[in-house]
C-alpha cells in the first residue's frame, strides 16, 4: 500500500475536517448569500494485515487513531505491543495496520456484520466482552464531572463552527487527556482509545466523555478498554443501562450543567 508509513511510537495525523461553501439564508430579514462551514465526510478504508474490512464515514482527521482504536474496539488488536506498522494511503482513502503476529478475523463474524445505531449506521462485526468486566474500584467527585463536563464542551471548536460532528474524551486526574471529534459519535470514541493504545494510555484509569447518545455499541467499546466510567450529555438507551449494570459499569447520562442522571453503579460518583 502506498503512503505515509510509521512504527507505533510515532503518531502521523491529518488535519482536514472543515470545508467552507457558500449557503444562501433565508430569514426574518430576507435573503442573502454568504460562506459558511461544513463538517468535511470522507471514506476510510480500514485494512487488517492486507484484508480489508469495512469502509467507514468519517471525519478526515486522526484516522490513524480511528483505525486503531475500530480493531481494538472489535478485540482484533489487544495493545500497542501488537502493532508493527499503520500505513495510511492518502489518495486511496485507507488505512492498514500490520500486526506483528497473525490477526485474522473468524469467518462467522465476517459473514455476518451488524448495522449499529451510530450516525451513518455504522458496521461491527459482533462485540466480545467475555474478558470486559470493569472491576475497577475508580470514582471521581460529582464536581469533578461538572467541570470535565464544562471543559468538554469548550473545546468542541469543529462542533461550534460546523454543528456536524460529535465529540469524545478521556479524562484523568481531574482533567481530558485526550480529545476527538468526527460526524459519527462511535468514530469519535475509536479515535480518544485508538491514541490511548498506541500511546501507553491505561483506558482503565479514567473515565470517558461523550457527547452523543450512549447505546450498547458504546458501552461495548468502553468496556473492551476498561474504562469504568462513561458520561453524555445526552441520553442512554435500554440495552446500554442493562449491559453497563451487567459489566459494573457508572453510566452517567444527561449531565448538563449542575446535574446528571447516574443509571448504574452510582457508588463511583461521589456527592458532596
Amino acid at each position: 500500500m502506498a503512503g505515509a508509513c510509521y512504527n507505533a511510537t510515532r503518531i502521523w495525523t491529518v488535519k482536514f475536517v472543515a470545508v467552507k461553501i457558500l449557503v444562501t439564508r433565508i430569514d426574518e430579514s430576507g435573503t442573502r448569500e454568504y460562506e459558511d462551514e461544513v463538517a468535511e465526510e470522507f471514506p476510510l478504508q480500514v485494512v487488517l494485515n492486507g484484508q480489508p474490512l469495512v469502509t467507514m464515514m468519517c471525519s478526515p482527521g486522526n484516522v490513524d487513531w480511528l483505525a486503531v482504536g475500530f480493531l481494538a474496539s472489535e478485540g482484533l488488536i489487544g495493545g500497542r505491543e501488537d502493532i508493527r506498522e499503520v500505513v495510511f494511503d492518502r489518495e486511496g482513502g485507507a488505512v492498514e495496520v500490520v500486526t506483528r503476529h497473525p490477526a485474522a478475523m473468524p469467518a462467522e463474524r465476517l459473514a455476518r456484520p451488524y448495522l449499529t445505531s451510530g450516525c451513518g449506521k455504522g458496521t461491527t462485526f459482533g462485540c466480545a466482552t467475555e474478558h470486559a468486566v470493569a472491576g475497577s474500584s475508580f470514582t471521581v467527585s460529582a464536581e469533578t464531572v461538572y467541570a470535565l463536563v464544562w471543559e468538554f464542551q469548550r473545546r468542541s471548536e469543529l462542533y461550534r463552527a460546523t454543528g456536524g460532528v460529535h465529540s469524545a474524551a478521556f479524562c484523568q486526574d481531574g482533567t481530558i487527556s485526550v480529545f476527538a471529534e468526527d460526524i459519527g459519535r462511535h468514530n469519535a470514541l475509536d479515535k480518544v482509545f485508538g491514541f490511548c493504545l498506541l500511546h501507553g494510555v491505561p483506558a482503565e484509569a479514567g473515565l470517558v466523555v461523550t457527547s452523543g447518545r450512549i447505546s450498547s455499541e458504546v458501552v461495548h467499546k468502553v468496556a473492551r478498554r476498561g474504562t469504568p466510567i462513561v458520561i453524555s450529555k445526552s441520553a442512554p438507551t435500554s440495552l446500554a443501562v442493562r449491559l453497563a449494570e451487567e459489566l459494573n459499569i457508572t453510566l452517567v447520562g444527561f449531565a448538563r450543567g449542575r446535574r446528571m442522571n447516574v443509571y448504574t453503579a452510582d457508588w463511583r460518583i461521589v456527592a458532596s
